[in-house]
């Protein structure tokens, strides 16, 4: 299934929480960057605000978009540059499939460091400085290195069906349900909207 239309996505937002009148405001939290690889392909790329008519026909087309805290978060921060319901792509959430099994949620952080033996190389609050900064050169490399992580994290799980993850100082698995997609047939492009 190798040419199976995959996509990791994570994105960055140019505002924070405490801009927009705090959580559950996150379609006002705006994108500054969002980064993908696309397994279809084998390439990562980044998409500036301006750029996103260009991401959404390969969003909208995907077999399957996967990421972490997707569905709570990017999804919703994504969704008002897009003419067509994101939550309709078959997607896959690795918090949500934590959350499923342990019943609460744990930081990408915590499981990459455990299932990788590395981590993220910086926090959303750095992402959120280049953006204000105008350094969109490191604002997309911490963007992709995220990507790289998820796409990590999700290639572990999909092979042994568990994450590791850091819990205070202890190690400890969480079994997941994480199988390939089923290809999607009849799905047209569109461009998206501002």
């Amino acid at each position: 299934m190798a040419n199976l239309k995959k996509i990791v996505l994570d994105l960055e937002t140019q505002k924070e929480f405490a801009e927009v009148g705090g959580r559950g405001k996150n379609h006002l939290l705006k994108v500054s960057v969002c980064c993908i690889y696309d397994y279809s392909t084998g390439k990562y790329s980044s998409y500036e605000e301006a750029e996103l008519p260009k991401l959404a026909p390969i969003l909208q087309t995907a077999d399957q978009i996967i990421g972490y805290n997707i569905k709570d978060f990017d999804f919703q921060v994504i969704q008002p540059y897009l003419n067509f319901d994101i939550s309709q792509v078959p997607y896959l959430d690795l918090l949500e499939e934590i959350e499923k099994t342990l019943g609460h949620r744990i930081k990408l952080e915590d499981v990459a460091q455990a299932t990788l033996g590395t981590g993220k190389s910086g926090s959303g609050k750095e992402a959120l400085l280049y953006f204000k900064n105008g350094r969109m050169d490191l604002l997309k490399k911490y963007c992709l290195d995220d990507v790289r992580i998820t796409k990590q994290v999700y290639e572990y799980g999909l092979k042994n069906q568990k994450l590791l993850f850091r819990d205070f100082f202890k190690m400890k698995e969480v079994t997941v349900k994480i199988s390939e997609p089923v290809p999607r047939t009849g799905v047209k492009h569109q461009a998206a909207l501002f």
